[in-house]
């Protein structure tokens, strides 16, 4: 068997290959929608009888939102002497683990793109290359479902905490008589939102591509042959 590089576009025209490349890309925007992610909410704090006050409560990725200061040290709001306060929460675990899967996925599909792309008479002369494919592709299906998961209960933790109800257990002044705290401008999280739309959709490329590799692995041919085999069986004779 050559074991050579054979540079051939063909298996990208093929629901194997070209797969791959729809993985790739997903995996891509998956990761590209939540890293670096920066977002500020505007906190209008209305103060019974005195100027209202405004706070901004910024956070970023990975949101580590206990982290976020949302006030300095002996600040004075509403004619009162306020101690340091954070944001309450961390969401860092789930998209940091949300990220990993994504990053890993792209690099596995570019990985297996560049075996379809030179070594796939290596990959369907051997046993082995087939079923590794599909072991990974079925696992990264599971984690994909995992980590989607885990990063949209993060995402929610995210949006609690930031919001009007999230500041007002978080800052005990807005608990205070005649004060009243409110979220009056808040940051896009678009591109987080379509983050967690992109998980899922990876989760079912994923499963999909599975089906296609399976094709390819000997369970696959040998469930075939058995199946002919059977239908080849002569009917008894009737006497």
């Amino acid at each position: 068997m050559q074991t050579g590089f054979r540079f051939n576009l063909s298996p990208v025209k093929e629901p194997l290959g070209f797969v791959k490349v729809v993985e790739w890309i997903s995996a891509v925007l998956a990761f590209a929608t939540c890293g670096g992610y920066r977002g500020r909410n505007v906190i209008s704090i209305i103060c019974d009888g005195d100027a209202n006050e405004t706070l901004s409560a910024t956070f970023s990725y990975p949101f580590r939102l206990s982290q976020e200061r949302l006030v300095e040290s002996n600040t004075t709001l509403c004619n009162r002497s306020v101690a340091e306060a954070h944001l309450v929460g961390d969401s860092s675990s789930s998209v940091e683990f949300f990220v990993a899967v994504a990053v890993l996925a792209f690099l596995y599909s570019m990985v297996a793109l560049l075996v379809y792309l030179g070594y796939m008479h290596v990959y369907r002369d051997s046993d082995f290359g087939a079923m590794f494919d599909f072991v990974l592709t079925a696992a990264f299906a599971f984690l994909w479902l995992v980590c989607s998961s885990a990063w949209a209960r993060g995402l929610q933790t995210v949006k609690d905490a930031t919001g009007s109800a999230g500041i007002d257990s978080t800052l005990a002044l807005c608990r205070d008589g005649g004060v009243r705290c409110e979220v009056t401008e808040y940051a896009s999280m678009r591109s987080l939102n379509i983050s967690v739309v992109f998980g899922y959709l990876n989760l079912l490329i994923w499963v999909g591509n599975a089906w296609f590799v399976y094709k390819e692995t000997r369970w696959h041919s040998q469930k075939v042959s058995a199946q002919q085999a059977a239908g080849r069986v002569p009917a008894p004779a009737h006497i």
